[in-house]
């Protein structure tokens, strides 16, 4: 699977409908539909654990409370319970893939599912975790409306949630060319 090309709103839709809206890649309602669509089939984005492992276990303690941004249907949080981390909470702007890993993950008490909008997360605390992961939804945010203030203010609010010393680890489709 690839991700979809940026899409600016307008024109065509996925179907090829001519004159319909098209549902841009920053919205959570195309995340919505295509979730519907895989019927809950995981996906990771970029890397799986395997290949993170030794960068995330230099960097962050097993014992660490950890944020994982745009969690969508990845195994990354599953393999990481596995290999010991106790508190991964996760969230993703689509309520249908919560819906989806709530039920799926429903006997792991090492992870938390929360429908949020990464730009505005104000329910948790200032410094509430040790670390937050995002692998991909960097590049949504900079396809959607207002690119460049969306990924200001996802930023923004990952530094207030990031206890001093904390870890913010991100990886997007640019630094893979990089």
């Amino acid at each position: 699977m690839s991700s979809p090309p940026p899409d600016d709103g307008e024109g065509e839709g996925s179907d090829g409908n001519a004159g319909r809206k098209s549902l841009s890649y920053g919205e959570a309602e195309y995340w919505d539909a295509r979730y519907v669509e895989e019927g809950g089939a995981p996906y990771d984005w970029y890397q799986r654990y395997d290949a993170l492992r030794p960068f995330v276990r230099r960097f962050v303690p097993p014992a660490s409370r950890l944020l994982m941004i745009g969690c969508g249907s990845a195994l990354m949080s599953e393999d990481m319970v596995s290999d010991g981390y106790v508190e991964i909470v996760n969230i993703d702007i689509s309520s249908v893939v919560i819906e989806m890993m709530r039920k799926k993950y429903f006997d792991i008490p090492q992870l938390q599912y929360l429908r949020m909008d990464v730009r505005d997360m104000s329910m948790f605390p200032d410094e509430s975790f040790d670390c937050a992961i995002d692998k991909g939804t960097l590049d949504p945010l900079m396809c959607g409306v207002d690119a460049p203030l969306s990924a200001a203010q996802m930023v923004l609010e990952v530094d207030r949630l990031i206890r001093p010393g904390g870890v913010f680890i991100l990886q997007d489709l640019g630094s893979l060319e990089r």
